[in-house]
């Protein structure tokens, strides 16, 4: 079954991006890799092989999140990655030997590797190269055939916008970003449980005047979560595709000044003129005004520095799903 991932990018074939962006890729078409570079943040390679689908083509995307955590999000719902440990690719050996790949189960076949090189006990045939592994053929069938179900009470999708936003321009006064949806973005009062994680996912379309400011707020009801304060975005934005990922985990529950909640918002734009990227982003931890004992309700504004009618932004898409 496929699956969409998403993961943040630093550095695409060797080409380091102007600042961090997230990018989800098609689980069926992917190869998951251990991987280091001079960038702290990256912990594992992403290997996007070409497809009709897809435009994305045989490109190497180095990202933050790890093989683990990769691998689990592709799992949701059936499995359609294999992990193993990779010892010769083509009976070229590689240095060092042991790293872990994972591949799509959809997509491979696996053999039992009868010249028994030192280590190796498997094959795996991927697109056109032959990955000798540690692993038996017994172990990797067992593995593609397992379905991992997430239960639905854990992980599952709370909203979904189906109407673009108004338009935010030629005003500095605090507006919505959101518009009508299916689903709810309240939680009633003693809903939340210590562990619950969300993320909500925006995109949209952005025009601003030459440096120019804009303030992104994240509210529960009246308590404000997250404030991007004023960000300043440089030069003129023309028809920039814009996204904003905001991540939310609830530390403890209770009344204001015991309940706690850490959010993580970034914001990032396209520039069409050169294709860069741009953004900025900003996380704090609320352990004062919080209160999980009333009922909150999410909303997420866009504020302008200045009025202008060549300022304006709006979103065509806002996800929010429970993660945990």
């Amino acid at each position: 079954m496929a699956n969409q991932i998403q993961a943040t990018v630093y550095q695409i074939d060797g080409s380091p991006l102007t600042s961090p962006t997230e990018i989800s890729f098609l689980t069926s078409d992917i190869m998951i890799k251990e991987a280091t570079l001079p960038i702290a943040s990256v912990n594992a390679a992403i290997f996007y092989y070409p497809n009709t689908s897809n435009k994305l083509g045989s490109q190497v995307f180095y990202v933050s999140e790890t093989l683990s955590t990769l691998l689990t999000a592709a799992n949701v719902g059936n499995t359609t990655q294999v992990q193993a440990t990779v010892i010769q690719i083509d009976e070229d050996p590689q240095v060092p030997a042991g790293v872990q790949y994972t591949f799509p189960a959809s997509n491979i076949s696996i053999w039992e590797n009868i010249d028994a090189a030192a280590g190796v006990n498997a094959d795996i045939h991927y697109k056109n190269k032959t990955y000798s592994v540690a692993e038996t053929e017994d172990s990797l069938v067992a593995d593609a055939n397992v379905a991992t179900i997430i239960p639905s009470s854990l992980s599952y999708g709370l909203f979904a916008q189906t109407a673009n936003s108004t338009i935010i321009t030629n005003t500095t006064v605090e507006t919505t970003l959101i518009n009508g949806g299916v689903g709810t973005l309240t939680v009633p009062a003693n809903g939340f449980s210590i562990g619950d994680s969300f993320r909500a996912i925006f995109g949209g379309v952005i025009n601003a005047n030459n440096n120019q400011t804009i303030r992104i707020r994240v509210r529960a009801g009246s308590i404000l979560l997250l404030d991007s304060g004023l960000q300043n975005l440089g030069s003129s934005v023309i028809n920039d595709v814009w996204s904003l990922n905001i991540d939310f985990t609830i530390r403890q529950i209770g009344t204001a000044g015991v309940a706690s909640i850490v959010s993580l918002g970034s914001f990032h734009y396209t520039k069409t003129n050169n294709a860069s990227v741009q953004g900025f982003g900003f996380n704090v931890v609320n352990n004062t005004t919080f209160n999980t004992t009333i009922s909150n309700t999410l909303d997420v504004t866009v504020q302008w520095g200045s009025a202008s009618t060549g300022n304006n932004i709006y979103s065509d898409i806002f996800i929010l799903n429970k993660t945990y």
